[in-house]
């Protein structure tokens, strides 16, 4: 098991959105996170990543409390929310070498990590005079990156059109199968990854 909820209690402006709520997720699951607008997916998401406190319950990073083991947590995680995370000021090659230069890899290896994502051409272009999906995509090119076995994603598909999301989809499978996990968010449904192997939580909170 890579990461347990235990007993997860959310509240966000005096509404209760989810009440002893349980997670499992262990190396090669897949996991969508799914419910109505307000129903505390994102709450959840950030929970998850440490980025925010449940009201009651834990978060445990192989059996171990993150709030015990932060820093070790956060070097296994990738975290992709609603803002993409991306400098203005650097091009979209410089933003990705920046990125590998964080976690101390090669960081003359982005061409391949720019083609999955669309972006050859723009290697050059400053991210601030390019469109807000080619930030994201930007953004989603770390995911090629990455070594993390932890990946909890917000929204991925944001403006990504039919062919990136497919991509996209291979990449989580292809993550999966190497030992990791990933937990996404998503109004559509995942096409190219069988049912049988998307775990699947419901939050049913109806916002008002």
């Amino acid at each position: 098991m890579l990461l347990k909820g235990e007993n997860l209690t959310c509240i966000r402006e005096d509404r209760l959105l989810f009440d002893d709520l349980n997670v499992e997720i262990n190396a090669g699951d897949i996991v969508q996170v799914e419910g109505p607008n307000g129903s505390g997916k994102t709450s959840l998401l950030r929970i998850l990543a440490g980025l925010s406190q449940p009201y009651e319950g834990n978060v445990l990073f192989k059996q171990t409390a993150i709030s015990q083991c932060r820093e070790e947590y956060h070097e296994n995680l990738l975290y992709f929310g609603h803002l993409p995370g991306v400098k203005g000021e650097m091009s979209a090659e410089e933003n990705l070498s920046f990125n590998l230069a964080l976690h101390g890899l090669d960081t003359s290896e982005t061409h391949d990590d720019l083609a999955h994502v669309n972006l050859l051409g723009f290697e050059d272009s400053l991210a601030s005079h390019l469109s807000a999906g080619q930030h994201r995509r930007i953004a989603l090119a770390r995911l090629y990156q990455s070594q993390a076995p932890i990946w909890i994603l917000d929204e991925p598909f944001t403006a990504i059109d039919k062919q990136g999301v497919a991509s996209l989809e291979q990449r989580f499978t292809e993550h999966a199968e190497q030992g990791g996990c990933v937990i996404l968010t998503t109004h559509q449904d995942l096409l190219a990854i069988s049912s049988d192997k998307v775990k699947k939580i419901t939050l049913d909170y109806a916002f008002e």
